[in-house]
């Protein structure tokens, strides 16, 4: 079948939800992706941010083929080793307590809203609480996590959303503690906000925020589903700022393309959702366990985040340059390997232009040109990708 065919035939049994670009993917080979006619792409989307370890690494794809021949699937009905590791490595590396495995980063963020809840439940007695979320923000299409997206045309079509839910302004302290009253159970915030425009949070504004929630008992829960996972060069982006949330959430690049995600918790929330509470059938299976057992360890044994340290000087370097030379290019902003063009022109216009030369690269929000590639790149991809940019902001 050739590329269009295929594209027509998706057109006619997928559900159109997605205004896909006109490529055909076929595989992937280190940073680079390959459609069906063979045009090659240097990907620096990285599947939104999934694909952190590259494509068609050895060792991963080995480990899951190995699982494959074990177990895919038992249920939460009974223990298994892949998730028992698993859970060992993402405690450790968030610093917190227990972790529940999830589909993806929309039920993260529904577990995380449960826990807050019932924790704020278990102490009051009551289950008339509300949450503070920020304006701008994306935590997901399901009705809980929308409701804590702070964008009103995602929600718009979907109302009522559910009841208590206060939004504040990002990097705005004062906004966020005008809004705090005794009902208050929970603060949701990305720790950088990714498809709201790539805008990372103030060390006073999320230093403010863990004071707050300490002061009144509220629950923090630091969304890190793109920016977590070494992206910022930590491993969790709030580790950049020296505090723990009582909850992160996180997907995309803990499984590397396995659909999973999880929401740890800390000492204070761990143990407040009870058996009934909460489940899943597939969270949390061998398989995808397996997964995220294999890509902390590849993280460690390919020094992923010291890549990224290594790097991502030079990454933003050349982007402020682009910065400098082009007059539609008014700002660069983000972290590590999460970063984002603010354009006056149409962004849309470039992605295709890029897509066309042979970059994959993908917008954030209506004016920012995002860059989220695999946490392999080296400065010579670096250098590919701004050689193709150029010719593509023209």
């Amino acid at each position: 079948m050739t590329a269009q065919e295929y594209m027509d035939k998706a057109e006619q049994f997928l559900v159109h939800t997605y205004n896909r670009f006109k490529i055909v993917i076929e595989k992937g080979d280190g940073v680079y992706l390959y459609d069906v006619n063979g045009k090659k792409y240097l990907d620096f989307a990285a599947g939104i941010a999934v694909f952190a370890l590259g494509y068609n690494n050895k060792k991963y794809n080995d480990a899951l083929k190995a699982q494959i021949d074990k177990v895919i699937h038992t249920s939460n009905l009974y223990y298994n080793v892949p998730a028992i590791e698993a859970a060992q490595k993402v405690v450790e590396a968030t610093g917190l307590k227990k972790v529940f495995f999830t589909n993806s980063g929309t039920e993260a963020i529904e577990g995380a809203i449960k826990m807050a809840k019932r924790y704020a439940y278990d102490r009051d007695g009551h289950a008339n609480h509300e949450i503070i979320a920020m304006n701008h923000s994306f935590h997901g299409r399901t009705l809980g996590a929308l409701a804590v997206t702070g964008n009103a045309h995602y929600q718009e079509p979907f109302g009522p959303m559910i009841d208590g839910i206060k939004f504040a302004e990002y990097n705005n302290l004062e906004s966020v503690e005008s809004l705090i009253t005794d009902k208050t159970c929970a603060i949701v915030l990305e720790t950088l906000q990714g498809e709201g425009g790539i805008y990372p949070a103030d060390e006073e504004f999320i230093k403010g925020i863990r004071k707050l929630c300490d002061e009144n008992d509220i629950i923090m829960i630091c969304d890190e589903i793109q920016c977590g996972m070494g992206r910022t060069g930590k491993m969790f982006a709030y580790e950049h700022y020296g505090i723990k949330p009582d909850i992160v959430t996180v997907a995309k690049a803990l499984g590397c393309g396995v659909p999973v995600g999880a929401f740890v918790a800390g000492e204070k929330t761990c143990n407040s959702l009870v058996p009934g509470d909460h489940g899943t059938t597939y969270g949390g299976n061998p398989l995808a366990t397996a997964a995220v057992s294999t890509v902390f360890d590849l993280f460690k044994e390919e020094k992923i985040v010291e890549n990224v340290n290594e790097v991502a000087p030079y990454l933003e370097e050349k982007l402020d340059e682009i910065v400098k030379d082009f007059d539609n290019v008014t700002a660069r902003r983000g972290k590590g390997f999460m970063q984002g063009l603010v354009l006056t022109t149409p962004v849309g216009d470039t992605v295709n232009k890029a897509i066309e030369n042979g970059l994959l690269v993908i917008s954030a929000g209506s004016d920012v040109l995002r860059m989220v590639p695999p946490l392999t790149i080296t400065k010579e991809n670096v250098d590919e990708m701004i050689e193709i940019l150029r010719k593509s902001l023209v």
